[in-house]
Order: C-alpha cells, then sequence, then structure tokens
C-alpha cells in the first residue's frame, strides 16, 4: 500500500514541478464552458474476491484474472463545466465482465485448494458502476499548459455471482461445495484528491498531453488511478488515445479484497 501511495504522489508532484512556472498568469474566462467525452475502454482486470459461507455452501475465493476472459460490456463518459478558475465534473463507469470456465482449479472451497485429480467448470459474473464527482480549480491556465486539483468522492457499486460444479476425485472438499452457487454485492464511498491537466507541444494547439492521477480512502483502503495519453484538436472537438489505470485495495477479509483495471482507451471530447 505505501508503495502504491509512494507512486502516485511522485507523479503528482513531477507533473506539478513541470508546470509550476507557468502558473497564475493568464486569467481562464469567465463564461461557462463545457465539456463531455465518450469514451471506448479496453481494459484487463486482476483482482482477488471471495463469497462468504452461505447456507450449505462454503466459502469461495477467486483470483479474477485467472477466472475472467469475457469483457461482455464497458460503457464510460464523463462531463465537466468549468466559470473562471472554479469548476467540477464527473465521470461514470459501467462494466459488465463474464467467464465460462471448463477443467480450471484457479480457486478455493473452504480454504482449500482444487486438488490435481480434479476439475472445476464456472459460470462468473461482475457487474458495477464507478461514479466520480469532484469540485475543482485551475492552477495553471496558459496556451501551452493547464493544470486542475480537484477534490471529491468516488463510489464503486459491485455485483458478483458465482456457479460451479466439481468433478474428478475431490478429495477433502466437503459435499456441499462440491456444486454450488453465490452471490454478493458491495458499495463503497472514498474522498480523492488530484489533479489533471493537458500539456500542448505544438504552437497552433493542435497536439498535446493529458493527464490524469488521484488517490483517495474512505470505505476503502486505498484507491488510485492515472492516465496519461497523446490527443489532438479540432477546436472544439478533440480525439484521446490514452492508457487508464484504476486500482482499489478494498481490504482483507472483505468480499471485494483487490480489484483494479488496466488497458488502452480512445475517447472523443466536445467542447462548447
Amino acid at each position: 500500500m505505501i508503495r502504491r501511495m509512494t507512486a502516485v504522489a511522485g507523479a503528482s508532484l513531477v507533473a506539478f514541478a513541470a508546470l509550476t512556472p507557468t502558473l497564475a498568469v493568464a486569467q481562464p474566462s469567465d463564461q461557462w464552458q463545457f465539456g463531455a467525452q465518450l469514451y471506448g475502454y479496453f481494459p484487463t482486470i486482476d483482482g482477488k474476491t471471495n463469497f462468504p459461507p452461505s447456507g450449505n455452501s462454503p466459502s469461495v475465493e477467486v483470483d479474477v484474472d485467472k477466472i475472467l476472459d469475457n469483457l461482455k460490456f464497458v460503457f464510460m463518459g464523463s462531463f465537466e463545466a468549468k466559470k473562471g478558475r472554479w469548476g467540477g465534473f464527473t465521470d461514470v463507469m459501467y462494466l459488465n465482465i463474464g467467464s465460462n470456465r471448463s477443467g480450471t482449479r484457479d480457486f478455493t472451497i473452504g480454504g482449500i485448494q482444487i486438488p490435481a485429480t480434479a476439475e472445476a467448470s464456472i459460470n462468473y459474473d461482475l457487474k458495477g458502476w464507478v461514479w466520480t464527482l469532484a469540485g475543482e480549480y485551475a492552477l495553471v491556465a496558459q496556451p501551452s499548459a493547464t493544470m486542475d486539483a480537484f477534490l471529491g468522492a468516488r463510489m464503486v457499486d459491485l455485483e458478483q455471482t458465482i456457479d460451479w460444479g466439481l468433478t474428478g476425485d475431490i478429495g477433502g472438499i466437503p459435499a456441499a461445495g462440491r456444486t454450488g452457487g453465490s452471490s454478493v454485492s458491495r458499495t463503497n464511498w472514498d474522498a480523492i484528491v488530484g489533479a489533471k491537466g493537458r500539456w500542448y507541444f505544438t504552437g497552433d494547439r493542435r497536439w498535446f498531453v493529458p493527464w490524469y492521477v488521484d488517490v483517495g480512502t474512505g470505505d476503502s483502503d486505498l484507491t488510485w488511478q492515472a492516465m496519461g495519453g497523446i490527443g489532438y484538436s479540432w477546436g472544439s472537438i478533440d480525439a484521446v488515445l490514452a492508457y487508464r489505470y484504476l486500482d482499489y485495495d478494498f481490504g482483507s477479509g472483505k468480499p471485494f479484497q483487490e480489484l483494479n483495471l488496466s488497458g488502452p482507451s480512445i475517447a472523443v471530447v466536445f467542447r462548447w
């Protein structure tokens, strides 16, 4: 956890140091300005999750990255409003991920690893919302660069279901655990702080580098997110290719222990 926090803090300081010489020289527009983004996101999923005992079914623990292989649906979008140096933004992500895996031993039942003489068939689904809402203040507003500091909250709402059946020499796994199903859900709210901005590296302000970093805690032990990429602007419309990473450490002993999403994204930005 300390290593993750250090990495995020370091990235924030590097970005701030690079832009500090241009702080607060130009005054942002006192007219309302808006921006909306639609994303295509193609993440890989990693993490660890468990299903507590329910009825006759024992507890089940799953390494998500070893089970998931099918991204059913992801929606991402954001909206931003600014006036002068003050503003706010919201970002929404919806995930629907599932897998049907046969011949696997990549999970435990009742704390017991599936023996080498047995195999499992698993149906696993993960659905969830990730919603960020924050207020921001413009620290840098220059033709060559922008930087906004923000404070807000992020909500993650997750629901997972699993069905399994075992075949072969089951070993010490209890009879009640040889076939079954379970479902669990959780909603977390965390306070976040961060910074975001753009660096224009051509004089006509066509090409730019967008970046974003945040870190937070609350119901989760730690959550952090980072994004960086390259974009091209046609004035009121931008196209952005970026890499985005979102990490959650929910804490041990909880239905969701760890979860992270990482991968490329393609976005179209409309500004008016």
